[in-house]
């Protein structure tokens, strides 16, 4: 199954926006691994702004 283009810019753009990683480090990541790591940035968001 191919994983579709736009969702893994998507991915990126996250992941690098808010932890300053490198396009080749955030790639280098398994879906899974990815996915993982972007649930957590979210909850670690969701919690912050609850603070606010």
């Amino acid at each position: 199954m191919t994983y579709a283009t736009d969702r893994v810019w998507e991915e990126v753009a996250y992941v690098a926006y808010y932890l300053h990683w490198d396009l080749d480090k955030i790639l280098d990541l398994e879906h899974p691994v990815r996915e993982r790591v972007i649930s957590e940035i979210g909850r670690i968001h969701t919690r912050l702004g609850a603070e606010d």
